[in-house]
């Protein structure tokens, strides 16, 4: 090893040992290698809103919306990711975390649960991810995530970003979370991928456990009792023609539910069950592509069930330049999903201009239109016996800058 004449000088006259500087020039160059693998990315999601008629107290019940977005400026959230991602290497590993902080980390709910009530709801912070990526040799490689990572059913992700809407479906709003687990996908090949992973609960809460650690002699959940998932992935190959791309993708999530949040999802504090269908299918007209989603919520021994479908469709117009719809209808039978009375029905259109005008920036206006159709006026203002309307409506600008 060479050094400087500065350090040969010190050394002479006793003030450093060369071994020492060694040990330490390796430590740092230990440290800027396992830096130089890792990456620092995120986003700021902001919004402004509007929401027709006065008095928004109960507004359409999707996730990541409610009275407190109407009617002014947004900060959504801002993600922090760092990670090194898997390379090539037959026993490759790595790790993600994505923090969030804003509004919106309080409805992810994924507060430890040793945090308590005040560490679940008012903190403006959490953890959205944050796992060990694993590689294993078998067959064309078994990837693993170890720790807390995204459920893997649903049509759209929690990153708005990632969506063709600003709002999420209420397909997405009665689906799980977050899981603290283990999970294994493989691929078979480029068409066919598999998922299977085991979590602690379906619930979001971090390091929760089916089981009660309290004093509850009222539980009956065995400690062994966990949350089984399972997915499968289906890609057309390239000599598909015009269908080349199209996914289909299905999956299954079965366990205890914790949550106990009014927007949380299906029912708490019981083994539920949800279950996910949903594609995208590239077109012969190019630049548009349209896709459907279907999701399931039941609670043992309960009667009735939640369930969803949407239908999408996205139009590239321009470079620039894309168009995004969305129908849906969701049947909310008994189990009480959203932060209505369980046998409402809504219906929902929305509506996404996005242009991109700005480098890194997303930009979009969203039109959205949520109609009752349980025979009740369920949005709008208190009336003292209900709500004033069975309609609601909302304008929205979304900008979005990535890192």
């Amino acid at each position: 090893m060479k050094f400087n004449k500065w350090t040969l000088g010190l050394a002479a006259v006793g003030v450093v040992s060369l071994a020492s500087v060694a040990k330490a020039e390796e430590k740092m160059s230990a440290i800027q290698s396992a830096m130089s693998s890792t990456t620092i990315s995120g986003y700021v999601d902001t919004s402004a809103q509007w929401n027709f008629g006065t008095g928004n107290l109960n507004n359409p019940p999707y996730k990541f919306g409610g009275s407190t977005k109407a009617d002014g400026f947004n900060l959504n959230v801002v993600q922090l990711t760092i990670s090194k991602p898997l390379d090539e290497a037959e026993w490759a590993s790595g790790y993600r975390a994505d923090l969030w902080f804003g509004p919106d980390a309080n409805v992810l709910r994924t507060a430890s649960s040793l945090a308590g009530d005040v560490g679940n709801e008012n903190a403006d912070f959490a953890i959205r991810q944050a796992y060990v990526a694993l590689r294993m040799p078998i067959g064309n490689g078994i990837d693993w995530k170890v720790g807390v990572f995204d459920a893997i059913i649903g049509y759209e992700s929690v990153e708005s970003g990632n969506n063709p809407n600003m709002t999420r479906s209420y397909g997405h709003s009665i689906e799980p979370q977050t899981h603290t687990g283990a999970l294994a996908t493989y691929r078979f090949n480029d068409s066919v991928s598999l998922s299977l992973g085991i979590a602690n609960t379906v619930g979001p809460s971090i390091n929760g456990r089916a089981h009660v650690t309290s004093f509850d002699s009222d539980s009956k959940i065995a400690e062994s009792s966990k949350t089984y998932m399972g997915s499968i992935a289906l890609t057309a190959p390239s000599d598909w023609g015009w269908a080349a791309g199209s996914t289909l993708y299905g999956g299954i999530v079965y366990g205890y539910n914790s949550d106990d949040s009014p927007n949380g999802g299906i029912d708490p504090d019981k083994n539920t069950q949800s279950y996910y269908v949903g594609g995208t299918l590239a077109t012969p007209v190019a630049g548009l592509k349209v896709g459907g989603a279907f999701d399931l919520a039941k609670v043992d021994k309960v009667s009735g069930e939640t369930w969803a479908v949407a239908a999408y469709a996205s139009y590239q117009a321009t470079e620039k330049m894309s168009i995004h719809g969305r129908a849906e209808y969701i049947d909310d039978h008994s189990l009480n999903a959203l932060s209505f009375a369980g046998g409402s029905k809504i219906f929902a259109l929305t509506g996404t201009l996005q242009y991109d005008l700005w480098k890194n920036v997303i930009s979009r206006l969203e039109a959205r239109w949520d109609h009752g159709c349980s025979g009740a006026n369920i949005f709008g203002r208190s009336t003292g016996e209900g709500f004033d309307r069975r309609n609601a409506f909302m304008l929205a600008a979304n900008v979005i800058y990535k890192f």
